[in-house]
């Protein structure tokens, strides 16, 4: 069994936090455009509560994966967890708690454990390759979504996460936007060019 654990700060309440969570489809905003990642309601129980039904789909690497899920744990403001009902995995299920830090400052945690069919060949490509683009995903997915819920847009898809780190390092340090943390870097940029010539 191969588990993946993330967490981060999200600058906004856990009630909005958790509302965009609580919406399956919301799931293909933390994935890059590249993968066609779809997620699909098929059934929705208790307002996407325990017993909603959906479907996931998109290129993992070059492959087309396509599976069901269920939401089978379903706590308002605290944790949803779904896991797979039909698909290519001998097992997986995702975990997602919530965690309210302060009236706007929330804390989110994702746990994905899966199990990878083919026995001994299927843990060794797990370990090789796709654990390692699940970790990626799963944390450029977070980032993706805290700049959603924050307000500071969407990251750019030409953007690697190390630079996205460092502009949001110097938006808490300049205390300003992205977009103006963006600015001021290409502005530093330019003007150490500009000494140096």
């Amino acid at each position: 069994m191969t588990v993946i654990q993330k967490s981060m700060e999200i600058n906004a309440p856990v009630s909005e936090v958790f509302t965009y969570f609580a919406r399956p489809e919301h799931m293909a905003d933390q994935f890059p455009e590249n993968m066609g990642l779809n997620v699909i309601p098929v059934e929705v129980k208790n307002g996407f509560g325990v017993g909603t039904i959906f479907r996931i789909s998109g290129d993992f690497d070059g492959k087309k994966l396509e599976w069901d899920c269920e939401t089978i744990d379903y706590i308002p403001l605290r944790k949803i967890v779904a896991k797979m009902i039909e698909g290519p995995f001998k097992s997986w299920q995702i975990t997602v708690e919530f965690e309210e830090l302060a009236e706007k400052k929330s804390k989110i945690g994702m746990k994905v454990e899966y199990e990878m069919p083919m026995g001994p060949l299927g843990s060794f490509m797990d370990k090789v390759k796709l654990k390692k683009i699940a970790e990626r995903g799963m944390e450029n997915g977070l980032l993706r979504v805290k700049a959603l819920l924050e307000g500071t847009g969407s990251i750019p898809v030409y953007i690697t996460l190390d630079a996205y780190r460092h502009i949001l390092s110097e938006k808490e340090r300049l205390n300003c936007s992205v977009s103006e943390a963006i600015v001021k870097i290409i502005q530093q940029s330019q003007q150490q060019k500009a000494k140096i010539a």
